[in-house]
């Protein structure tokens, strides 16, 4: 008997073949964390050109490369990502970490991809302190900005043929289209395009000459004469008046710091693009705690900088109250998004032909706003015949060879600096 209790209280003597069945379970979980981990840090660090060009890689990544994900899936969870507050590409790696690994791996991507950004942006933020000046990175950011059009000219492309499903949806892209050059709030045109397109969608089936027009697939030449034939002439004209680096006015607490980016990620539609007015009104404006030039210098580096554009929160934070501050400022505007991915992830969002409808609308509107963004960004990158070759030349390597997205990016830098070293 006594032999017999000790053999029971040896768990390598009294293993069954169903008790190890586990290991492997185990060991497979903990090989998707390192996984997980190893890919978004690499994104965090490289991932350089803003949201768009973020979700290209993902893409690339996760979708084509990985295949941990299908195309309805990662539009699904783009979709969902568009619709509430917080930056969209940190979202998609959050919702890509529940998806591999779980609560363990909603986790760890989030945070693997949000680390490297927020380092490399409190190390310039030292600097800037320091040494009273931004690093000079125009020749490099002059070669990104056309090698990130390419990235994500193709992510659309690959994308748009998943979610353009047929002309229906097409024709709702292109009014989509339409009211962002319009200046339509991009939440209404989600969510009203998302509503739209699942009341005519589920309603016109099986009706007569509207359930045909939703019937008719999306072909390469409807396409064309959809989108090919939309031309918009877009200009702006801004002016802000330059005020010189100082100290800001009011020195605020820790925890004021932490307040005010905590009710900013809880709230701030848009992402990066978005983020300056929300920064100046509250900031400057209200609090007085920078200058509109420490700003200005704020908001370039969370431009400059790879990862999340949201991590020009770390260099604010810094600005106010030193490492402290960028700790908590870094954490007040992320952790929100890890809040709503959270509650958003475990719901089967494809539940009924509805949400299905909806989400199809949705998917095809994000679309529409990513190809607008992408013609802004155009209008800004693509300023002389060297910027047209670079984007060009990234252009031709993603189409003709499987070269990650993050190497045509980082080579346009490298293009950036040796031409600006030549002249």
């Amino acid at each position: 008997m006594r032999l017999s209790l000790q053999l029971q209280s040896n768990p390598a003597v009294n293993e069954t073949p169903e008790q190890n069945k586990e290991l492997p379970s185990a060991v497979s979980m903990s090989g998707r964390l390192r996984e997980l981990a190893s890919l978004f840090l690499k994104l965090g660090t490289i991932s350089f050109g803003g949201p768009a060009a973020h979700i290209a890689m993902m893409e690339g990544e996760v979708v084509r490369k990985r295949r941990w994900v299908t195309h309805e899936q990662f539009l699904d969870m783009l979709g969902a990502a568009n619709l509430i507050p917080g930056p969209t590409s940190t979202e998609m790696a959050i919702n890509t970490g529940f998806v591999r690994a779980g609560w363990a791996g909603l986790c760890v991507a989030g945070a693997s991809f949000i680390l490297p950004a927020a380092l490399i942006t409190g190390a310039f933020a030292w600097a800037y302190v320091r040494f009273g000046s931004l690093p000079q990175a125009a020749a490099v950011l002059g070669g990104i900005k056309p090698a990130v059009l390419g990235v994500i000219a193709v992510a659309i492309s690959r994308l748009g043929k998943t979610a353009v499903k047929d002309a229906g949806l097409a024709i709702l892209g292109a009014l989509s289209l339409v009211g962002f050059f319009w200046g339509l709030s991009p939440i209404l045109i989600l969510f009203g395009g998302g509503l739209a397109g699942m009341l005519v969608r589920r309603l016109a089936k099986g009706r007569g000459a509207a359930a045909v027009v939703f019937s008719v697939p999306a072909s390469p030449s409807f396409l064309a004469r959809i989108f090919g034939n939309f031309s918009v002439g877009y200009a702006t004209a801004a002016a802000v008046a330059p005020v010189a680096a100082g100290i800001a006015l009011v020195r605020p607490s820790v925890d004021q710091v932490a307040l005010f980016f905590l009710k900013l990620g809880a709230v701030l539609y848009g992402g990066g693009y978005v983020l300056l007015a929300f920064l100046e009104q509250g900031l400057v404006r209200q609090h007085a705690w920078l200058t509109q030039q420490q700003l200005l210098d704020s908001v370039a580096i969370g431009q400059f900088t790879p990862g999340p554009v949201f991590s020009t929160a770390t260099f604010i934070g810094y600005l106010l109250a030193g490492v402290p501050g960028a700790v908590v400022a870094t954490l007040g505007i992320f952790l929100p998004s890890f809040f709503y991915v959270a509650l958003l992830a475990p719901v089967l969002l494809r539940q009924s032909e509805w949400m299905g409808a909806f989400l199809d609308s949705v998917n095809v509107c994000a679309g529409a706003l990513m190809f607008g963004v992408t013609i802004r960004l155009g209008m800004d990158a693509l300023r002389g015949w060297l910027s047209w070759v670079v984007a060009a030349l990234s252009l031709a390597v993603l189409l003709r060879w499987k070269v990650s997205p993050a190497w045509v990016v980082l080579g346009g830098g490298i293009a950036g600096a040796l031409l600006a070293a030549v002249r």
